[in-house]
């Protein structure tokens, strides 16, 4: 009676049925035996370092999966993936092919584990069109040894974890254990240290996005928070996407004292990340006040040089609740659904300068999408690039004027992956009005990429054509020019702002941004770059820098002395004069590509020295950075190739055989252009030239033999 036990009852026949203790024992043994079959994550491989149970299905190595299978060799044993009716048990040779053939080789390979191929029940297969099959068969499927996601192809398995690669998902993260900080990488940058995580140069797959590239425009955005902390102090000013803080803590660790330095991001990884950079570069956090830890943090009602504040809020939100005298907005994609929050509270003379960096938009790859965030209709030109940066600064004129305010473009920059704009802002409804009607269309001829702005007024004109200089629509059939805009038609440079610029950039040892701002220059001032004028004599302190002459005003410390509330108010408003009026004469509009419009088999001149030879045709000429085979000058299209012609040669010796060139239409009537009378009569010359290199090539195609002879 003592090896028996009362067995429960059988509900079909409501019988006691008593069975032996050991049997009862059997199966229960059987049973466990068989559950880690049937379970996806109850087996631990004792070589696994992860903290998480994984499925049987990973491995390091194929000895650990023969080692599930216990291989010996004189019993059959079953494929541990393979369920019974797939593959039977058999013995060791055949199971160790089937397992390096069926499992091994189909693997998916991630920091030295293989995630073979499983057949078993962890992933039901839909049913057969023969309801009696649906357990026949069990699908073929991987284990994510991150997320244990079950994947059925392995082009898709590959795919699911690179994507947990991108987003810096590791295994300690899905156990709310945070990644250890040797996967962080540390990234120096002006003397400014910042974690970054591997994959960091991705923005839809990162909490904190920080781009390598980006550098030049971090530091001209730097050059120009310096400039206006030389203007007044202290300053507030604001990076609205913080992301790693790269650009906020390097305001704060080289300008201290002169800035209060806001870093905001919406996202709390980003968030944690900027105050882990902030404690790497020894300066202290001030929390928001709704912040509750204040750990590491100062408080509100202190204040210190190397102070940084971290805010976590949405950047609209931000800008509607306190005011700031710079604003830098660097969104992913388009910053237009944020200029309304900005210039909303900015201060008067404040700056705000943004970053667009959706450019398939911008540079016409998608005009659909400029339309829709922009108002803008653009095509693809050879002035694509300035195309861009005139439809951002019409979106941001517009926004300006909704506040009362005007602006004046301080900088404009459009490069491979970005396009930055730097304004300052002037409160008023005069500004305003100022600024919006340099909003206006432009007119391009598609034949000849001939280009200008459409005249002022409402007035409909009968025929808009006449308003272009060249005379394609007379010549060629159809409509041959579109409209362009709305876009910004004045001036995209500051001189005197992009000199001071210069002077901060080489005071802080900026090297990588110092030939960009000194092509700036230039280009505001549509010279040539050892044609740039120096200031004149009376000026008290004067520096080159490679043709470029800086001017550093040396006034006395008396100057800065201001008796009386009065007296500094007129200091002021003398100051807001100097910086409206600060610009000089605007440069000419667009640029015009000296490639496209080369003349086939002819050698171009060089371009510095075709800028001369337009120089000495009588009009203004400079390079461009937004083309490096741009030039911006005021010469019409037609005279442009007229002087390109001049100074061509011939590709080959042979050409000359081959009869003079003429030139188009559009060109010979352009030579009746004043500035260029003396190249008309040199044209002449040339021409009666090639008249007598014909006749004498003549002479030789006619004379062969005697030609030989002689």
């Amino acid at each position: 009676l003592d090896g028996l036990v009362v067995s429960e009852k059988v509900k079909s026949n409501n019988i006691d049925v008593k069975i032996p203790k050991s049997e009862l024992e059997a199966e229960e043994k059987g049973a466990e035996e068989e559950r880690p079959r049937e379970s996806d994550s109850n087996i631990l491989d004792v070589s696994s370092h992860y903290p998480r149970d994984k499925h049987i299905s990973i491995q390091k190595h194929l000895a650990d999966l023969e080692k599930l299978a216990d291989v010996r060799q004189d019993e059959r044993k079953p494929c541990p993936l393979c369920p019974e009716e797939k593959f039977r048990a058999c013995y060791s040779h055949k199971l160790h092919r089937h397992l390096q053939n069926l499992h091994w080789k189909v693997s998916v390979e991630f920091e030295g584990y293989r995630m073979c191929i499983c057949h078993l029940s962890c992933r039901p297969v839909k049913p057969n069109l023969i309801g009696d099959q649906t357990l026949s068969k069990m699908g073929a499927h991987y284990h994510c040894i991150i997320c244990s996601a079950t994947i059925v192809r392995r082009t898709d398995m590959i795919g699911h974890v690179n994507r947990h690669v991108n987003k810096g998902e590791t295994e300690s993260r899905f156990v709310t254990v945070r990644a250890p900080k040797s996967s962080c990488e540390v990234v120096k940058e002006s003397a400014t240290d910042v974690q970054v995580l591997p994959n960091h140069s991705t923005p839809q797959k990162t909490d904190s996005y920080f781009n390598p590239k980006m550098k030049l425009n971090r530091q001209l955005i730097f050059c120009a928070l310096a400039v206006l902390a030389g203007e007044r102090t202290p300053i507030e000013c604001l990076d609205a996407f913080g992301a790693t803080g790269i650009m906020g803590l390097q305001w704060a660790k080289h300008l201290r004292s002169s800035v209060k330095v806001t870093i905001n991001d919406c996202n709390e990884n980003s968030v944690t990340m900027i105050k882990e950079n902030c404690h790497l570069n020894k300066m202290k956090v001030r929390l928001n006040i709704k912040e509750e830890d204040n750990d590491g943090t100062v408080g509100n009602g202190e204040e210190n040089s190397d102070t940084v504040e971290v805010t976590k809020m949405d950047a609209n939100v931000v800008m509607h609740l306190r005011s700031f005298d710079f604003i830098h907005l660097d969104p992913f994609g388009t910053s237009v659904n944020y200029l309304d929050s900005a210039f909303r509270n900015v201060r008067n003379l404040g700056i705000v300068s943004l970053t667009s960096t959706d450019i398939s938009s911008l540079y016409a790859k998608a005009q659909h999408v400029t339309m829709r965030h922009y108002g803008c209709n653009i095509v693809r030109t050879e002035y694509y690039k300035e195309l861009a940066a005139r439809a951002v600064i019409a979106a941001v004129t517009r926004a300006a004027a909704r506040c009362n305010k005007g602006i004046e473009v301080l900088l404009a920059v459009a490069l491979e992956h970005f396009v930055l704009v730097v304004v300052r802002v002037l409160r008023g409804p005069t500004p305003a009005d100022d600024s919006v009607k340099k909003v206006r269309y432009l007119i391009h001829c598609q034949w000849c990429e001939e280009r200008v702005f459409q005249k002022e007024g409402n007035m409909v004109e009968e025929n808009p054509y006449h308003q272009l200089p060249c005379d394609c629509h007379g010549s060629m059939p159809g409509k041959t020019a579109v409209l362009l805009g709305p876009l910004w038609s004045g001036a995209l440079f500051n001189t005197g702002f992009l000199r001071r610029m210069l002077l901060e950039a080489v005071q802080y040892g900026l090297d990588e941004v110092q030939p960009l701002l000194k092509t700036l220059v230039c280009e505001s001032e549509c010279t040539a770059l050892k044609h740039t004028t120096p200031h004149s004599a009376g000026d008290e302190y004067k520096q080159e820098e490679c043709g470029v002459y800086i001017r550093t005003p040396n006034t006395s410390a008396e100057s800065y002395l201001v008796h009386g509330k009065r007296r500094s108010e007129e200091v002021l408003r003398g100051a807001a004069k100097r910086q409206r009026a600060e610009h000089s004469a605007e440069h000419p509009p667009f640029y015009y590509n000296i490639h496209r419009h080369s003349i086939k088999g002819m050698n171009m001149p060089k371009v510095n020295k075709f800028l001369n030879y337009l120089s000495e045709a009588g009009y203004r000429v400079s390079r461009t950075h937004f083309d490096p085979m741009g030039i911006r000058t005021n010469a019409p299209l037609a005279q442009f190739k007229t002087v390109l012609m001049k100074y061509s040669t011939p590709t080959y010796v042979g050409a000359q055989a081959e009869g003079p060139l003429h030139l188009p239409g559009e060109i010979q009537v352009a030579e009746e252009v004043p500035a260029a009378a003396g190249v008309k009569a040199e044209g002449a010359e040339l021409a009666e030239d090639d008249k007598s290199g014909v006749a004498a090539s003549v002479f030789t195609q006619s004379c062969p033999a005697h030609c030989a002879a002689d």
